[in-house]
């Protein structure tokens, strides 16, 4: 493994910020205790929503799925401990919306047994790509970086588009959040080994580890894990600290010098981007065969008492993470899930932690002040200036305030990330990014609706057309049966019943006749003997 500093380049866009993340790397990751209910989301992840397949009242053990996958965009959920299955109903979950969800509730018996699970493959070379993915499905494994895009669909674009260049991305740009930098510190073998396994499955031949300059623990220790593992095809590079550098495509530009395309793929450019934490989960999946059942999630900000990264189940709810961590400090003015960038505001901590939480911010006033009233658009530019994703803000504001979704879209809407850049620098302090983010809304509903419609006036058309086909087949039958009539002796008939009642009708009718002609004969004969 060569520690030479291989090229950065760099992208457009972004800015500097305070970091605030030395707040919660002061203390090793903790291990929070088993919670008395798990309440775990159906919809944990990006696609279909998982079905349930255990009813209220069973006996379910650690590590056994109690929601199957719909489909392979979308991810199974196991239960992350052992008990029983109290409820499955709706749920507050944590959402921008505040809106219940459906979720499995389980009451844990604080056993902690593991189910029967899959057998490890230690020998993962031995085992082909396909059996791999599958395993990782099973497995429950999202992107823990916050996309939840389910990692064996997006494994799985490598056997359509071959994939040279497996990234993992460990930069972790947005402020507070240092639960991967954590896990690089402490677990840096296990991100390596699942970084393996991926590599095995892409056939790529080389990896590229983006890290920020503002983790040099991390750094250290990833470069100390690919030197133990004698891993000669993996590199870390050294980034800088700059937001969002995190971001998938301003990472592969950093990296590879190269710009995903619009409306494009990485894996069109041959490069494939996994977080950190999904290659560990890919590592414990493959290597030992467990679910993701657990993940690290950052608490931290001047609202808790004790910032620190916690490795919690997936369903603890929010308040007894926060009671962990020493509880809510007099400060405290604002719950934030993720970072203060592309986070959201969190109403009520009776939420369960997710795959996709990274961070809990408990914020202060002076971290998270209230927004002042937005005041008009002077045009200054600034935000064109810091978009990442080289768009123009104030156009995009313009049509999307208008609802003009179609002018809105000419501007490449979906390109943006919603990192938050415009409206942070913004002076008239405009909300930009909740623009965007309700046109988006607004177009993927109206393309519901429109698909419902297609479908209906394709179920509708469908249907006027077999009615014309069926109308045409019957005056066909018509129209061959009258010429077949027509073209039949008179009295002919195909009816075999018929023709059989009309021949003994015929020889009944021929008897009678005979008879009456013998009958009329004799009758002939007598009178001309009486003449005589």
């Amino acid at each position: 493994m060569s520690t030479v500093q291989a090229p950065i380049w760099e992208f457009y866009g972004g800015i500097h910020l305070p970091d605030h993340k030395a707040e919660s790397t002061r203390r090793p990751i903790a291990i929070a205790p088993l919670p008395h209910r798990l309440v775990l989301p159906l919809q944990q992840h990006i696609g279909e929503m998982a079905e349930p397949v255990v009813q209220v009242g069973e006996q379910v053990l650690k590590g056994q799925i109690v929601a199957e996958a719909r489909g392979r965009v979308s991810a199974p959920i196991h239960a992350t401990s052992s008990g029983r299955v109290v409820e499955i109903g709706e749920h507050r979950i944590p959402h921008p919306s505040g809106l219940d969800a459906p979720c499995v509730v389980i009451e844990t018996d604080g056993e902690d047994r593991w189910a029967e699970l899959p057998a490890p493959w230690p020998d993962y070379t031995a085992h082909h790509p396909d059996e791999l993915i599958e395993r990782i499905h099973w497995a429950g494994i999202v992107g823990l970086g916050g996309a939840t895009f389910p990692t064996s669909a997006k494994l799985a674009t490598g056997e359509a588009k071959p994939i040279h260049t497996l990234i993992l991305n460990g930069a972790e740009c947005e402020p507070y959040i240092s639960c991967d930098d954590m896990l690089m510190r402490e677990r840096a073998d296990r991100v390596i080994a699942g970084m393996q396994v991926l590599l095995h499955i892409l056939g790529a031949r080389e990896c590229l580890i983006g890290i920020e300059d503002n983790k040099p623990e991390a750094i250290a220790a990833m470069r100390q894990a690919l030197d133990d593992a004698g891993v000669s095809q993996a590199r870390v590079v050294v980034v800088p600290t700059k937001y969002p550098s995190g971001s998938e495509k301003q990472l592969i530009r950093l990296l590879t010098g190269h710009e995903v395309p619009h409306g494009g793929l990485p894996a069109d450019l041959g490069l494939l981007c996994q977080n950190v934490a999904t290659s560990a989960a890919v590592a414990n999946a493959v290597l030992d065969g467990q679910p993701l059942i657990s993940r690290i999630v950052t608490l931290t900000g001047q609202g808790i008492s004790e910032p620190q990264n916690v490795e919690a189940r997936i369903g603890t709810l929010v308040t007894k993470l926060i009671a962990f961590a020493g509880g809510y400090t007099p400060a405290l003015h604002r719950l934030i899930v993720g970072g203060p960038m592309m986070g959201f505001t969190l109403h009520n901590d009776h939420v369960p932690l997710t795959k996709g939480c990274n961070c809990l911010l408990a914020a202060s006033a002076a971290e998270s002040p209230d927004p002042p009233k937005p005041a008009p658009c002077i045009r200054c530019g600034r935000c064109a200036d810091v978009c990442p994703a080289r768009l123009l803000p104030q156009q995009l504001y313009w049509y999307a305030h208008a609802r003009d979704f179609d002018k809105v879209q000419d501007y490449n809407l979906f390109d943006c990330i919603e990192c938050g850049c415009c409206s942070h620098v913004c002076p008239s302090h405009i909300p930009l990014v909740q623009y965007y983010r309700f046109a988006k809304t607004e177009i993927w509903n109206q393309e519901r609706e429109r698909r419902k419609s297609d479908l209906a006036r394709q179920r509708h058309e469908a249907r006027l057309a077999r009615l014309e086909r069926l109308e045409r087949e019957r005056k066909e039958r018509l129209r061959k049966k009258k010429e077949a009539l027509e073209k039949k002796p008179k009295g002919a008939t195909d009816d075999p019943k018929k023709a059989a009642i009309e021949a003994a009708m015929k020889r009944v009718a021929a008897k009678k006749a005979a008879r009456q002609e013998a009958a009329d004969g004799a009758g002939v004969s007598a009178n001309t003997s009486s003449e005589d």
